[in-house]
């Protein structure tokens, strides 16, 4: 077996979105000729707690852990938050506007912390696997962001130990859509892009989860960079009853940020309650997943506020059965300039849920690409509010009847076995080149 060094940030029992896409990968490695050994922080500031994930985690796996400090117990003290305050992803704000002091405070991280508040770790990381490695030698070593400092520590191994590396981009750098909201001064935006430029630039791999992602690296670095999108494990999806919700469910899984605030579908949805009254009676919306004060702000405008319940997290394997009951999938993509290269990573397990997606975005987007080739549902315009109206009286009529199903095709290279084996053959492929 050759070895392999994964430098991650979100391990179990963190839970959330950012865990699945490494610990699919850990599951699945062995069977393709590598061991892996992860490196993760000891006591992580976790956006939610998941035992459950721990089930996937391979037995007698090495996993090294060291603790990290940082900077958000200061944070927290200084808008007024309680230490153990979850702290959201992607400027979600759940009860307010964002304040003078959130303000301050993001003005502060843009141009204080580069390229996160993760930096305080990268260089007793790098001490620490230096020894490490030197006793317990490995074939490749991966780093995957965001936090993009997991891909400087990396980095510094690599021009220490010229071991081969493999980054991993699950989210842009630089071309993040709230990269805009930092407020960098000119000198903190040089230093981003030179230091994204240099790990694009000195990998001898760089991964990224969809083509637009790709392309957007590609320029910025002039290489080639290899697509693996994520997925969903066939085994989260098996010996589950599909047991419908009796009501005509549309269901969001995940965090719904501001940008990802659907206007046009809430408009769409109140404009056909006033034109079909039962439809009242029969709809529900679900959102698993923390909810930006705007989205709830849209739907109470909508008189939507009475259809919804709202949970804000649950145990991957509920949330599983939970896209399996639904009769829609809602799948929110980001209303911003990278819109294009936006792949939700839920996307993949709405497909393996076999129920119909109903996506919000641009298409001729990846998201797009993905829905169209797997037959998993539609996808309407940000602000084409008549073909919402149109595809949910559709799928509701459908409901009436008890035909509301989807048959999907394709959808089987999205597995996360299949993208492993295309995961190792990359790692084969530089662990070849340098030896």
């Amino acid at each position: 077996m050759k070895k392999v060094l994964i430098i991650t940030y979100y391990w179990p029992p963190s839970g959330g979105a950012g865990v699945q896409r490494w610990l699919k990968f850990v599951k699945y490695l062995r069977e393709f000729g590598w061991e892996p050994i992860v490196y993760t922080p000891e006591n992580p500031e976790a956006p939610a707690i998941d035992p459950s994930l721990e089930k996937d985690i391979p037995a007698n796996l090495t996993v090294l852990k060291t603790k990290i400090w940082e900077p958000y117990n200061l944070y927290k003290s200084f808008i007024g938050q309680k230490k153990d305050a979850k702290i959201n992803a992607g400027f979600l704000a759940e009860k307010k506007k964002p304040g003078l002091a959130e303000k301050i405070s993001v003005w502060i991280r843009g141009n204080w912390f580069i390229p996160d508040a993760r930096k305080f770790w990268i260089n007793p990381s790098v001490e620490f696997l230096s020894g490490y490695l030197e006793k317990n030698p490995v074939d490749v070593i991966v780093s995957t962001g965001p936090p993009h400092s997991m891909h400087l520590i990396a980095l510094e191994l690599k021009k220490k130990l010229s071991i081969p590396w493999l980054a991993d981009f699950r989210d842009p750098w630089t071309n993040i859509d709230f990269y805009k909201d930092l407020m960098l001064t000119r000198s903190s935006d040089e230093k981003h892009k030179r230091l994204e430029k240099e790990v694009l630039e000195k990998a001898d791999a760089v991964v990224a989860v969809g083509w637009h992602m790709a392309e957007d690296l590609k320029k910025i670095s002039g290489r080639k960079i290899e697509v693996i999108t994520n997925g969903y494990d066939e085994d989260d999806f098996l010996n589950k009853e599909n047991r419908l919700d009796k009501n005509f469910s549309i269901s969001h899984i995940g965090a719904m940020n501001a940008d990802r605030n659907p206007k046009m579908l809430w408009k769409a949805l109140s404009e056909l309650l006033a034109e079909i009254p039962e439809l009242k009676n029969d709809l529900r919306l679900n959102f698993i997943g923390k909810t930006d004060y705007s989205v709830m702000n849209e739907l109470e405008q909508n008189n939507l506020t009475s259809l919804l319940t709202k949970t804000d997290y649950l145990p991957h394997g509920k949330i599983t059965e939970r896209m399996q009951s639904s009769h829609v999938l809602l799948l929110a993509l980001n209303d911003t300039p990278n819109t294009l290269g936006v792949i939700s990573g839920k996307l993949f397990e709405y497909i393996a849920a076999k129920r119909p997606v109903l996506a919000i975005g641009k298409e001729g987007g990846d998201a797009a690409r993905i829905i169209k080739e797997t037959g998993a549902g539609i996808v309407c315009d940000f602000q084409d509010k008549e073909k919402m109206k149109n595809e949910i009286k559709r799928l509701y009529e459908s409901f009436k009847q008890n035909k509301l199903t989807v048959e999907t095709s394709s959808g089987n290279i999205y597995s996360r076995k299949k993208l492993t084996e295309k995961l190792a053959a990359v790692l084969n492929r530089i662990a070849k080149v340098n030896s």
